[in-house]
């Protein structure tokens, strides 16, 4: 499965002063193995999907010089074993040092979709926020990121609607890069509203969860052993 293609020179993690410092964390046979990182799930039943190892094409066109990137799905599932998210990560496959990178991957806006450039068309770092609320609808997931929406309909993982799509991209200039796809029910985002007032707070939940998504996801890139603590969702699993 192939969900993103870039073009960049590589990477090195600016932590080698640390290795003195600080220790990694200890190994958790529970965690799930993303190339370079580990991924610490909120509470729930989550299902491994499976991933793939894909090279991406860097400059100069030498092939000695493309960067190893590894891919990681897995779907939680509720009781009646339903779909109730997917999360899909993409990272560096090793921390082997790179040279500084220069990134071609625009965060260009899209209708109907939030989207938050932090990096400000930055052309040496990525630092890429959308969001669709209403991601089932008139074809987005399959217009928008076609190859993500054909193998999740394969492994049967797309929540039922409605549901949102959180998409997150960052790296560095020294080449880290981490994104980060998560296709959510909406009732793990959006509180029942009941009254005016409640509406207007209802995507609150929302926009604070991805700010700790993108942060935990920036943090991954500066830990030793690539820690990825993916927040629990604001709202509690639909019984």
């Amino acid at each position: 499965m192939t969900f993103l293609r870039l073009r960049w020179n590589p990477f090195v993690l600016a932590i080698a002063a640390l290795l003195s410092l600080v220790a990694c964390a200890p190994a958790q046979p529970d965690l799930v193995r993303v190339g370079r990182a580990e991924l610490q799930l909120p509470a729930g039943t989550w299902q491994p999907l499976g991933g793939n190892a894909e090279q991406f094409d860097v400059r100069p066109d030498d092939t000695a010089h493309d960067l190893p990137m590894q891919t990681r799905a897995v779907a939680l599932r509720g009781r009646a074993k339903e779909p109730l998210a997917v999360l899909v990560v993409q990272t560096n496959a090793s921390n082997h040092p790179r040279d500084t990178t220069l990134w071609t991957a625009a965060c260009l806006p899209q209708k109907g979709v939030q989207v938050e450039d932090a990096a400000r068309g930055s052309p040496v770092r990525i630092d890429c926020l959308r969001y669709k609320r209403s991601a089932g609808t008139d074809g987005y997931l399959a217009s928008a990121r076609p190859a993500l929406a054909q193998w999740l309909t394969q492994q049967q993982a797309v929540p039922a609607n409605p549901y949102s799509h959180v998409s997150y991209r960052y790296s560095t200039p020294e080449g880290g890069y981490v994104s980060v796809d998560v296709l959510a029910d909406r009732r793990l985002l959006r509180p029942t509203v009941r009254n005016n007032e409640e509406f207007l707070r209802a995507g609150r939940p929302a926009q604070e969860w991805m700010e700790q998504l993108a942060q935990a996801a920036r943090q991954s890139i500066t830990m030793l052993d690539g820690r990825f603590v993916v927040p629990p969702f604001p709202q509690a699993l639909p019984e």
